[in-house]
């Protein structure tokens, strides 16, 4: 059971991982810009910081190294999703469903880092 609770976690954050290396720290600049663009105030220390958390917060739960703390950590793309794909405000169909996928893929994200705090935190067996 640990060998698959252990694949289910690395799974989980290769999403954060890749996006935390190569997104917001591999092409910092042009995230920085699009989070200009959408009235983010210092875009690029922001798209670093948040670069940062999710890459530490996917690592502990990848490890198992203060998950709790780590699943904390990727819930903050809720504010992410509301921030940066705010897709009621986008009049352009195409980009505004485009922005609505990446909406609903952070609030998924942020109910598995939820559930992913929840085992952690050894809640689990009393919500069963």
């Amino acid at each position: 059971m640990d060998a698959i609770a252990l694949i289910g976690r690395i799974l989980f954050v290769l999403i954060f991982l890749g996006l935390g290396t190569t997104g917001h720290l591999g092409q910092r600049k042009g995230m920085a810009q699009y989070a200009a663009s959408q009235g983010i105030p210092a875009a690029e220390a922001l798209v670093v910081l948040s670069g940062v958390m999710i890459v530490v917060g996917g690592l502990m739960v990848a490890l198992g190294v203060w998950g709790d703390l780590g699943a904390l950590l990727l819930v903050f793309v809720v504010v992410a999703g509301f921030l940066i794909h705010a897709f009621w405000k986008v009049q352009d169909p195409h980009q505004r469903m485009d922005q609505q996928v990446h909406f609903m893929k952070n609030l998924a994200l942020a109910g598995g880092s939820i559930l992913a705090f929840v085992v952690f935190a050894g809640w689990a067996m009393t919500l069963a």
